[in-house]
């Protein structure tokens, strides 16, 4: 029974007993909540003052115990002041209400999932389907919702990465699983107005607060400012329906079969969004747009994501057959404004400045210029050991996403400088 998540009671009078050192009067309703972090708390005994010989001269002052500790509104507040929330309102995780989670599952209650922590120099914390299931609940998630949750726990990606620059996290689902649990793919899809959508990626926080060791402020969390991204970790499923033909699914680009359901994660910092009012090819619109991502860098380690509405992607269907030609199409040709590439190319600078090339013709563009380097190109040790700089030829890859989402009213996209991490079958967890 060692660390299984029911070692937890709140609520029950025994309890609320020793806590408060009296007996409840006149309630005898037991409600059990499972412990989302797995661990039994503490219990402080305090003792009962000394009984009195007589009441005669004593002002008596009459209690009505009967209602903080035995009200899940109490028992709410209990799981807040531990630090087990997201901040916002949570559906207490009741046994009963863990035990029809985890009928969604063929897994057993205690199988492992995996580890989780905030960081590598963490150490990483096991959990079981048991407690990723209580910390489900408590987000408000669906019973049908637990293998795609468990799928995401299973990834050992933590949606709170502690880093001083304030990472967010993105969900992208795939698959039946989308139409099986009713998944908005359509208008609003990044929006507050499916539960789906908008509690999976919740349960993904919480899992990474209660059973990943993260989320404390100042310890297991450092991001300054912080991100609101985080709430739900701006969870949608793919509008694969919007798909122009040859334009593959990501779970399809990541090597899983079309049929199969699968929840992918990215992780980056900031977004941005763009409405293409004018009249201008749309991968232009979006090769200079790559130009602003400067949280990037610019030292050919760059990464971005594309979250594009259908009416897009069939616009660009005409001229890019595959996401995989879109993607290369920009990473070949985005550049870098002449002053953060120099800013960031001390070595560069120099030798532009004694005359070597290509240095010295991208000095000669002037610092309001675009210098013609792709931060998002990522070439071979050999290619950029070139005498040629970091305008080498040589194997590159394009770290640049293409996910399509939308209900195809609007010439619209969002991106931002999120990167891909890792893919998992939801299928696996049934």
């Amino acid at each position: 029974m060692k660390n299984r998540a029911s070692w937890l009671l709140i609520g029950v009078p025994l309890t609320a007993a020793l806590l408060l050192g009296s007996v409840l009067a006149a309630e005898t309703t037991k409600i059990t909540v499972l412990n989302p972090r797995g661990i039994q708390p503490p219990i402080r005994l305090i003792p009962m003052a000394p009984r009195l010989d007589t009441l005669d001269g004593k002002t008596i002052y009459v209690v009505d115990t009967k209602y903080p500790m035995t009200k899940p509104f109490v028992q709410e507040k209990m799981f807040n002041d531990n630090g087990w929330t997201d901040g916002l309102p949570i559906v207490l995780p009741t046994e009963d209400k863990v035990a029809e989670m985890l009928k969604w599952t063929s897994h057993k209650a205690d199988e492992t999932v995996g580890t989780m922590r905030p960081s590598p120099p963490h150490e990483a914390w096991e959990f079981t389907v048991e407690m990723v299931a209580a910390n489900a609940v408590m987000a408000g998630a669906k019973p049908e919702y637990l293998p795609a949750i468990l799928a995401l726990a299973s990834t050992g990606v933590t949606s709170l990465f502690t880093s001083t620059t304030s990472f967010a996290r993105m969900v992208v689902v795939n698959g039946p699983v989308i139409q099986q649990i009713n998944m908005n793919t359509g208008i609003g899809a990044m929006g507050p107005f499916n539960q789906a959508n908008a509690t999976i990626g919740r349960a993904w926080t919480l899992v990474s607060k209660n059973l990943g060791g993260g989320g404390i402020p100042g310890e297991t969390y450092l991001g300054s400012q912080g991100s609101n991204l985080n709430y739900n970790n701006m969870c949608f499923p793919e509008t694969e329906d919007g798909l122009p033909g040859g334009w593959n699914p990501l779970h399809v680009q990541k090597g899983f079969k079309p049929n199969e359901s699968v929840v992918s994660t990215f992780s980056g910092w900031s977004i941005s969004n763009y409405g293409a009012y004018i009249n201008l090819p749309y991968h232009e619109i979006m090769k200079w747009q790559l130009q602003n991502f400067f949280t990037s860098g610019t030292g050919n380690n760059g990464s971005a994501t594309f979250l594009i509405d259908p009416v897009v992607a069939k616009d660009l269907k005409e001229k890019f057959d595959t996401k995989e030609k879109l993607a290369e199409w920009l990473a070949q040709n985005a550049t870098t404004p002449a002053w953060h590439y120099w800013a960031r190319g001390e070595e560069q600078l120099k030798q532009g400045k004694a005359g070597i090339e290509p240095f010295a013709s991208y000095l000669k563009l002037g610092e309001n210029a675009s210098v013609p380097v792709s931060p998002f190109v990522r070439r071979t040790a050999a290619a950029k050991a070139s005498t040629q700089g970091e305008a080498a030829a040589g194997p590159a890859r394009t770290p640049i996403e293409i996910v399509v989402v939308g209900g195809g009213t609007n010439a619209f996209w969002v991106a931002g400088d999120f990167s891909y991490v890792s893919s998992a079958s939801i299928d696996k967890w049934r």
